[in-house]
C-alpha cells in the first residue's frame, strides 16, 4: 500500500491503465455505441463498472488532470486553471510549471515505491506537472521527437511508435497517445501503471454523434481494446465535458466581462483572469465559462457580485471565500469574485483581446458546471464500492488500485 494525501492505494497487481478523454461529454460515448462504432465499449458498458462523475470546477484541463493523478481536488493539489494571475510578481502567466502544484502525484509515488510508471500526454504543456517528481516513462505527443532517456525516460519514441508527430490542432495527437501506450504495453518491460491523457480538439469542433466525433471514439475503441486485450485493468473518464457556446445565429455567446467592469468602474481599475487560457487557443479563443475577478480595494464586493449576476448569461458569482469553500479551490490563487457562465455562454475578457478568425465551425467550449458531467468507466466490475454515491474523476486510481481483483 502507498498512502497520497489523505488517500491510500494498493501497489498494482496487474497492468492498469487509467485515461483522460479530454472534452469527453458522457453523449460522446452514447451516440458512438448506438451507431455502432465502438464495439469494444459496448461490451464493457455490460461488462464492467459504468458511473458517471463530477469533475472539478473549472473544468479546464490542467486541475482535471493533476486532481485525477493526485486524488484530491484543486484546494488540495493548488492547479486552479490552465492560467493565473500571480499577486506576488504582479503577472498573468501559465500555470505549467511544477512550482504551482503542492501535492505529490499518485504516480510518483507508485514509483517511489518500485512500480514501473509511464505517463504519455497529447500537449507538453501537461507533462512536467504529470511527471513531476516521478521516475519513469513521461513525454508527450506533441514533442515526441524531443524525448530522450534522460529528460523523458525514453528515446526514439516516433520510430517506437510508428507514427510521425501529427499537428497540435488535429485528431492523430490523441491517436499518437493511444498508439503510443499500446506500444509501450506491448514492450517486454511494459509499465504496471500507465496515464494516458488526451486532447479535446475534436471534442470543440465536433458535437456527439457527427461522423467525426464518431470517426475519433472508433478509434479510441480500437487501441483501448488492444489495451484490454493484453490484460490490462483500464479506467476511462474525463477532465471535463464540452457543450456549444453560441447564439441562435450561431455566433458565439460571449460575456465581455473586461469590458463591462471597464464601463462601471474605469480602465484599469479590474483585472479579469480567464483560467482556460493557454498557448493552443485556435478552437476555443480562449472562451470558457469561468472566470476570476481582482477588484481594487475597497470595493464593495457584495454590490458588484449582484450587479454582474444579473448580466444575461451569468450562472453564478461568489466572492473568493465562498467559490475556494463550494469548488474546492485555493482561496489565495483566486480572483475576490469567481464567475461562472451559463451553459451556452462563455466569459471573455475584453473583445479587443480575443481572436475568433480561427473558428471555423460554431464555438464549443467548457470550463463551468455545465460540463461538469463526466464517464467514469473500468473495464472489470469493481468490489466493495458503494455505486450510488456521488464520484468524482479523480477516484478513478482508488477504483482500479483498490477494488478491482
Amino acid at each position: 500500500m502507498i498512502r497520497v494525501n489523505g488517500r491510500s492505494y494498493r501497489l498494482a497487481h496487474q497492468p492498469t491503465v487509467v485515461v483522460c478523454v479530454d472534452g469527453c461529454e458522457p453523449d460522446y460515448i452514447v451516440q458512438s455505441v448506438a451507431h455502432g462504432h465502438t464495439p469494444w465499449m459496448k461490451e464493457v458498458l455490460t461488462s464492467g463498472t459504468v458511473l458517471t462523475a463530477d469533475c472539478v470546477i473549472p473544468s479546464f484541463t490542467n486541475p482535471n488532470n493533476l486532481s485525477i493523478v493526485t486524488g484530491v481536488p484543486p484546494s488540495v493539489h493548488g492547479i486552479c486553471g490552465n492560467y493565473l494571475f500571480d499577486v506576488a510578481t504582479d503577472t498573468e502567466m501559465m500555470m505549467n510549471d511544477p512550482k504551482w502544484l503542492r501535492a505529490p502525484t499518485i504516480l510518483a509515488e507508485l514509483a517511489n515505491a518500485g512500480q514501473s510508471v509511464a505517463v504519455v500526454t497529447a500537449k507538453d504543456k501537461l507533462r512536467k506537472l504529470l511527471g513531476h517528481g516521478m521516475k519513469g516513462v513521461c513525454f508527450s505527443a506533441e514533442k515526441a521527437d524531443e524525448a530522450t532517456l534522460e529528460e523523458n525516460g525514453i528515446d526514439e519514441v516516433v520510430e517506437l511508435v510508428g507514427m510521425p508527430v501529427p499537428s497540435v490542432y488535429s485528431a492523430e495527437l490523441s491517436e499518437f497517445v493511444f498508439a503510443a501506450g499500446v506500444e509501450l504495453m506491448s514492450h517486454e518491460r511494459r509499465p504496471d501503471v500507465m496515464y494516458l491523457s488526451t486532447t479535446d480538439y475534436v471534442q470543440h469542433k465536433h458535437a456527439p454523434g457527427t461522423e467525426d466525433a464518431d470517426a475519433f471514439y472508433r478509434m479510441m475503441d480500437g487501441y483501448l481494446g488492444k489495451l484490454d486485450a493484453m490484460g490490462c485493468v483500464i479506467a476511462l473518464t474525463a477532465d471535463h465535458g464540452m457543450n456549444a457556446k453560441t447564439r441562435m445565429d450561431g455566433a458565439p455567446d460571449v460575456l465581455y466581462l473586461q469590458d463591462v467592469l471597464d464601463a462601471w468602474l474605469g480602465a484599469g481599475q479590474t483585472r479579469v483572469i480567464l483560467p482556460i487560457t493557454d498557448p493552443y487557443v485556435v478552437h476555443h479563443g480562449a472562451l470558457g465559462s469561468f472566470a476570476t475577478v481582482y477588484l481594487p480595494k475597497g470595493a464593495d464586493v457584495a454590490a458588484l457580485s449582484a450587479r454582474i449576476a444579473a448580466i444575461r448569461g451569468v450562472d453564478s458569482v461568489r466572492s473568493r471565500e465562498e467559490a475556494a469553500a463550494f469548488f474546492e479551490l485555493p482561496a489565495d490563487r483566486i480572483g475576490d469574485l469567481v464567475v461562472v457562465a451559463e451553459r451556452s455562454t462563455v466569459i471573455g475578457t475584453s473583445a479587443s483581446r480575443h481572436d475568433l478568425s480561427g473558428l471555423d465551425v460554431p464555438l464549443r467550449s467548457h470550463g463551468g458546471v455545465s460540463e461538469q458531467r463526466v464517464p467514469l468507466i473500468v473495464n472489470r466490475k469493481v468490489k466493495g464500492v458503494d455505486l450510488d454515491r456521488r464520484f468524482r474523476n479523480f477516484d478513478a486510481f482508488d477504483l482500479v488500485l483498490n477494488h478491482v481483483d
